[in-house]
């Protein structure tokens, strides 16, 4: 029930944000402050700045579908994962890393696992990114005949995002318990302060941006083509890299930190204030 709360609460404020990141991971021109305004709004880019302000609403419904599942499923499933870890493989991280990294690297690894089942939401993902930058490959048609027509097209770019999501579920649920056990000293996760959660979630967000950030470079690139169109993530790579540079890698990296990270750990640390005061009532 909390990571619900957190997921829609986190769309309402954020999905704006989330549509500025994803139109610049997209540009594969350089930015400029004479082409910034028609890369954000596009249509809407001279218009009136309530209709700019619309403008970054696109796909709001799919992006309901998809923000409140993926966060349910994340939040909650950490959690399971981390249980199943603890149950069935303690005593081996345990004698790998010691008692005290051995939790972190259990909760890292549950993180990571979980993120890679992510996957299974691609479809909302990919129907909320190409409404965001790439409306025209709906052509007029609803969900249900997208999901009838096009089918496994829906999940193009299903290893890039796996790629993506271990390491950055990896990093952020890694970095945020090493904040809470060496840097706030709380040993005990589930006891941890709104504060405490809130500065713990920073570091995890921005952690997991950052390593996550070439690989959503390019699993966005694969999302936003038209549904006919098969991009090759190589492709992509190769091609970022030939026109762009390395560094594209990175794009919009400083900025999707400070645009982004603020929507991760809202919801993160609203979920894990929320899991433990919805427990005593469960």
């Amino acid at each position: 029930m909390s990571p619900a709360h957190s997921g829609i609460a986190e769309l309402l404020i954020f999905h704006p944000v989330d549509t500025v990141a994803k139109r610049l991971m997209s540009n594969k021109a350089k930015v400029s402050f004479s082409t910034l305004s028609p890369i954000l709004f596009r249509d809407a880019a001279s218009a009136t700045l309530p209709r700019k302000l619309l403008s970054l609403f696109p796909g709001l419904g799919y992006a309901a579908g998809y923000k409140v599942a993926q966060r349910v499923y994340k939040f909650g499933g950490q959690p399971w994962f981390n249980d199943l870890i603890n149950k069935h493989y303690k005593s081996g991280f345990t004698n790998t890393f010691g008692e005290r990294k051995g939790k972190l690297m259990m909760q890292a690894t549950a993180g990571s696992l979980t993120g890679i089942g992510e996957v299974v939401l691609l479809p909302l993902d990919a129907l909320k990114i190409k409404r965001q930058v790439n409306p025209e490959a709906f052509r007029g048609r609803g969900v249900v005949r997208i999901f009838l027509e096009e089918g496994t097209t829906l999940y193009r770019g299903w290893g890039w995002t796996m790629a993506r999501n271990a390491p950055g579920s990896f990093a952020l649920f890694g970095a945020s318990a090493f904040t809470k056990d060496y840097v706030l000293g709380v040993s005990d996760y589930s006891k941890a302060t709104w504060t405490q959660n809130f500065v713990a979630s920073v570091a995890g967000a921005v952690a997991s941006i950052t390593i996550a950030a070439p690989l959503d470079v390019v699993k966005t690139r694969i999302q936003n083509a038209n549904f006919e169109q098969k991009v090759h993530g190589f492709k992509v790579v190769s091609e970022l890299v030939k026109n762009e540079g390395v560094s594209a890698f990175f794009k919009g990296l400083t900025p999707k930190i400070l645009v982004v990270g603020p929507k991760l750990v809202f919801s993160y640390t609203l979920a894990q204030s929320l899991i433990p005061f919805f427990a005593n009532y469960v």
